[in-house]
This record gives structure tokens, C-alpha cells and sequence, in this order.
């Protein structure tokens, strides 16, 4: 008896039942001759023929090969499961001899002798060797189903063409409808094959994405920690220092308080002394004694003890916590300017205006980094470059790569917006086309009615909080796609950030139709 794993192994896995006439493809996989067949002739007219099980390639429609070794095993396994199911011969009544197939007129199942003689003519069909016979008739005429009714799809008998409610139906045979469903299955795997490699397809792709953020994020933390292992040995390092500097300062400044006390102690043990004496004289009863003794006032000395102690306070030093203040905040400017050493963050070259893009009724400063509204012609020349009617300015200079930011004080009234576009935005088109975040090229943070809306395309985002916004940080991921908008205010906050696939330059991009902006140099994270 086949075990359940062997029957496994003998499982076509395009019709998932045991092989009819298997075949074997050149990689070494099998398959029912119909099956493969199917599936070959769904491909044929495409760039190449594939196996099913392994998505070997061919280059032309590859020759089926028939697995003798593996017909000999399922013919010898259908005669196992034969004996198994327990059918029989119906006409051996001397001994239980399997049968090989049931005749559905007769209802009586055959052995292989019984069976070459048996009737051939048509009406006797033979099948599978079965005990659900009845399955085989039809329960209105008792006679054996021959035909398929593709009106009504089920199966019918000839009194149910001729009599029955089928008469006129159109109709085929039961081959001929099983080899049509086939093909329909055949089509059906082939799609499927497909879906399932897509869907292999977009799994490799999160995979791949999920292990390249989580390795970035690895790196990240690792570089991180050595950060900050830096950061608390450089802190403990400036703490002795400080320490140090206090100490210093405390032992040069005690240093002459110490030696003023000690000839302030011996002048006290003098001063004690000469009332003890004095005490002595007090109480002694003989007047000559007392009267021979000579006490002496010390005003004088009292007074240039005085003035010498008064004048030693007015000179003494005080700690110096200006240069102890001094000493922390450099050593922590050298720290965090160590910091952005380390997060490879540098000063690139500030980002000025290009006066060759201002509007004709922009102001423009010297410096070429404040723009403001201007209700008089500022009689610039009309070139291509220049906005035509909108109160518009670029940057002299474009990022196509890495991360930037840059920041922007703008009045917290009037109306403005800042943010970036590509270069090959219109200059003298219509509202929609020139006037930035009312197109696809560009992205900005337009302030108006006091209220503050993120813009791309003409799409608009409100900013919950109306808060009033004087100065705003707008940062650029050139590789991630992203432009993120920051209010610098304390703490920080987040507004919005924009997410593109950009296929230009970014330029820096200001309008302003009252109130003023004054851009700041960038920086840029290599």
C-alpha cells in the first residue's frame, strides 16, 4: 500500500490529481501529457515556453518525453487503490477479483477477463471502476449521461436530447465538454501563474526595501551610539576642566585669606593674654603691685589693624564666573561643532536671489537674500527667465542630489509663500501654470488670512495650528523624494512634509504680495 507522501509525489501540479500519462520536461519535472500540453499551447506566441513547476526558460516548445518508470508506478498504484476501495468483479462470484471498469448500462463493475468480453457496441460506457453507478444515470430516464447541455451546463442523457426538457438545447459530448473545461482550467493556471509571479515580484520588492531600511537603520544606530559615547566622554572631560578652572580660581583667591586669619589668630592669642594679665591685676590686694604696673592702650594698632583688614576685603578677589562660563560654553561649542563633524554636516555657500527671475514689482535687497512687494516698477528688463506676473523669485543655484536645508524669516502678517520648484516652471503662463504650489513642478507654505496652507498642484493642506510663524525651515531629500516644511519656533515643529519622485533640479522659490522674506544660507548633509 502507497503511503499518503508517496501519493503526494505522484500529483500532477497543474490538475492537482494523479498523472495521466505523464511526460517529463528537459529540467526533470513531470507532468500529465494534457496538462503540459495545455499549458505549452497558452504560451505558444509569447517570447519564450516556461515550465510550471520552476520557471525554467525554453527557447522553442521543449519535446515531451514519456516517463515509463513513472507509468508503471501510478498504473501500479490505481491497481492498489482498486483493491483498497474494495471493488470488485461483479461476475467473479468464486472469488474477489478487482475490477478494472464498471459498465454504466449494466451497472456491474469487470476484471480485465470479463471486460474483453464484454459488449462494445456505444451504448455500453465504460468508466473508472465505481460504486455510485446512479451518479452515471439520469434520475428522470434511468439512462446513462452522454452528453453536456451547454444552455443549461449539466449533464443529460439521450431521452433528455430527444424528449426531455433539453430537446433543441445545443449540446456536445461529455469529452468534448471535460476537454473544453480543461482548456478554460488551463487558461485559468496560466493567469494564475502570472498574479503569483507578480505577486513574487512585489514581495521581493518590500523585502528588499525592509532590509535596506532596516540596515540604514542598523548603520544609523551604531553611528549614533558612537556619537554619543564620544559625547559623554567629551562632557566628562569639560566637567574636570571646569572643575579644575573653579578650583584654581578658589585656591588663588583663599590663598592670602588664609595667611590675614593666621596673623589675625596670633594677634587674638596676644589680645587674650594681655586681659588675662589684666584680670590678675583685678583682683590682687596689694595696691603697690597694681599701681606699679603699666597698661597700655592699643587704639593705634587697633586702627591700622582695622584700616589694613578694610583695605585687604576692598582688594581681595571675587571667584570669576564670567571665565568659568566662558570655559563651559566654548568647550560646548567645540563639542557640538565636533557633532556635526560627525553627522557630516557642513556650511555649503549661502543661497542668494536671482534678480533675473524677480518679478517686475519685487524689491529686491543688496545682499540679494530679503524680497519684498514693491508698489512701483522696479523697470528690470524682460528677459526669459523673468516671472512675467507673478511676484515671484528663484535661487541662483539648484540641488539635484543629497540632503539641504535652508531657512526663511518671514513676517508672521501680510501674504507670502516659500518653498522649492523645478526649473522649468513657466515664466509667463497663467496663474495655474507660473505661481508656485499651483502646479506639478513645484511645492510650497503659503501664509494668507491668517491662516497657513501646505500647496503642490493646486492642492491645499491647512495647518491645524494658526499659530503665528516668523521663521521657517524647509528641508530637502533629493534621493527620498521629500521636501519637509519646519517651524523653528521652541521646540521645533513639523508642518508637512511633500513626497516626489523628482525628475529635475530644485531651485528655491519665494512669492511675496505684502510683508517681506529674508532667506538664510543652507546647509547640506553629505
Amino acid at each position: 500500500m502507497a503511503s499518503p507522501d508517496m501519493k503526494k509525489e505522484l500529483h500532477c501540479s497543474i490538475c492537482l490529481k494523479i498523472y495521466m500519462d505523464p511526460v517529463t520536461l528537459r529540467c526533470g519535472h513531470n507532468f500529465c501529457h494534457l496538462c503540459i500540453d495545455g499549458v505549452l499551447d497558452s504560451q505558444q506566441g509569447s517570447a519564450h515556453y516556461a515550465c510550471p513547476e520552476c520557471r525554467k526558460r525554453f527557447r522553442s516548445r521543449p519535446t515531451l518525453q514519456r516517463n515509463l518508470t513513472l507509468c508503471n508506478i501510478v498504473e501500479s498504484l490505481r491497481s492498489s487503490d482498486q483493491k483498497e476501495s474494495g471493488i470488485f468483479c461483479t461476475y467473479c462470484i468464486h472469488s474477489l477479483v478487482p475490477a478494472v471498469k464498471s459498465c454504466l448500462l449494466c451497472e456491474a463493475s469487470l476484471c480485465e477477463n470479463h471486460l474483453n468480453v464484454h459488449s462494445k457496441s456505444p451504448e455500453h460506457v465504460l468508466s473508472e471502476p465505481t460504486t455510485s453507478l446512479e451518479n452515471r444515470k439520469c434520475s428522470i430516464h434511468n439512462k446513462v449521461l452522454v452528453y453536456y447541455c451547454i444552455e443549461d451546463a449539466t449533464c443529460i442523457c439521450v431521452s433528455c436530447c430527444l424528449i426531455g426538457d433539453h430537446k433543441g438545447h445545443p449540446i456536445e459530448s461529455l469529452e468534448e465538454a471535460a476537454d473544453r473545461k480543461k482548456k478554460q482550467m488551463h487558461n485559468a493556471i496560466q493567469k494564475l501563474v502570472t498574479k503569483i509571479e507578480k505577486t513574487e515580484n512585489r514581495v521581493y520588492n518590500l523585502q528588499d526595501r525592509k532590509q535596506r531600511i532596516q540596515g540604514k537603520a542598523s548603520e544609523e544606530i551604531t553611528r549614533i551610539s558612537a556619537i554619543f559615547r564620544d559625547l559623554r566622554r567629551q562632557l566628562e572631560d569639560l566637567e574636570m576642566r571646569v572643575r579644575s578652572e573653579i578650583s584654581g580660581q578658589t585656591e588663588r583667591i583663599t590663598h592670602p585669606f588664609s595667611d590675614l586669619i593666621q596673623q589675625l589668630e596670633i594677634r587674638k592669642e596676644e589680645l587674650s593674654r594681655k586681659m588675662h594679665h589684666i584680670e590678675e591685676l583685678c583682683i590682687m590686694s596689694d595696691p603697690m603691685i597694681v599701681l606699679q604696673e603699666s597698661i597700655q592702650a592699643d587704639e593705634e594698632e587697633e586702627e591700622e589693624d582695622l584700616e589694613k583688614h578694610n583695605k585687604f576685603l576692598c582688594t581681595a578677589g571675587e571667584l570669576d564666573v564670567a571665565l568659568i562660563s566662558h570655559t563651559l560654553h566654548s568647550g560646548l561649542s567645540d563639542i557640538m561643532s565636533g557633532v556635526n563633524g560627525e553627522s557630516s554636516t557642513q556650511e555649503i555657500a549661502d543661497i542668494l536671489l536671482d534678480v533675473n527671475t524677480a518679478g517686475y514689482y519685487l524689491h529686491i535687497s543688496d545682499d540679494r537674500r530679503s524680497v519684498s512687494w514693491s508698489d512701483i516698477s522696479q523697470n528690470r528688463p524682460e528677459i526669459p527667465e523673468r516671472f512675467q506676473y507673478a511676484p515671484q523669485v528663484l535661487s541662483n543655484r539648484s540641488f539635484s542630489t543629497g540632503r539641504h536645508y535652508w531657512e526663511a524669516d518671514v513676517s508672521a502678517s501680510g501674504e507670502w509663500r516659500v518653498g522649492m520648484c523645478y526649473p522649468s516652471i513657466e515664466r509667463k503662463g497663467i496663474k495655474s501654470q507660473s505661481v508656485i504650489g499651483s502646479n506639478n513642478k513645484s511645492w510650497c507654505m503659503h501664509r494668507t488670512d491668517d491662516q497657513y496652507l501646505m500647496i503642490h498642484d493646486g492642492n491645499k493642506i491647512q495647518i491645524a495650528d494658526n499659530n503665528a510663524i516668523d521663521r521657517v525651515r524647509i528641508y530637502l531629500d533629493y534621493e527620498a523624494g521629500q521636501i519637509s516644511f519646519y517651524d523653528l519656533c521652541d521646540p521645533i515643529r513639523h508642518l508637512h512634509t511633500f513626497t516626489a519622485t523628482f525628475t529635475e533640479p530644485l531651485l528655491v522659490a519665494l512669492r511675496v504680495w505684502e510683508g517681506c522674506v529674508r532667506i538664510s544660507g543652507g546647509k547640506q548633509e553629505m
